[in-house]
């Protein structure tokens, strides 16, 4: 069962990284920008990342495509994809490059839904959450497309029930 970290926001906070990556056993890692550190840090080995709009680092990409298993992730902060707006310019750009799992963030707020055949995720932020008062992470696991899973956790470790999803992309 292939395993997913997903953060974002993370605004310089290197022991709250250090901590998520030391509870959990993940096979892959996704920032989704405003890490505010550089593209090499050590905080930031292992994981599939992308620049945001306070990211100083010209090395970050803008956007990223990556294939997993059976699933094709587009990963980008979101805020050149208006995402404090709408969910639909990203939604669309991932359409575009095949993806089936969004991952953004740029609006600080924790969320998780399916949207037609794609699964939208924002993991929150680590460090400075907006709507509610947890600071969350995403981890996402599937056996297969029927059974896909993205939990929720505060930067403690508990797991955040509501805002977790089952879902199928089938």
């Amino acid at each position: 069962m292939p395993s997913v970290l997903i953060v974002s926001d993370s605004h310089g906070s290197t022991e709250e990284l250090a901590a998520i990556k030391a509870r959990h056993h993940i096979d892959y890692k996704i920032h989704c920008g405003d890490s505010e550190l550089e593209m090499d840090s050590h905080e930031l080995e292992g994981f599939i990342k992308v620049s945001g709009n306070c990211d100083a680092d010209a090395r970050f990409p803008e956007e990223q495509v990556s294939t997993i298993d059976d699933l094709t992730f587009f990963i980008a902060h979101g805020h050149l994809h208006q995402v404090k707006s709408n969910p639909m310019a990203i939604a669309y750009r991932a359409e575009e490059q095949h993806a089936q799992v969004v991952c953004f963030g740029h609006t600080h707020i924790a969320g998780a839904e399916k949207a037609g055949n794609q699964l939208l995720i924002n993991p929150g932020s680590v460090l400075l959450p907006r709507i509610r008062m947890e600071k969350t992470y995403a981890i996402m696991k599937w056996n297969t497309l029927d059974d896909i899973s993205v939990h929720f956790y505060t930067t403690e470790g508990d797991f955040v029930e509501d805002l977790s999803l089952t879902t199928s992309l089938n």
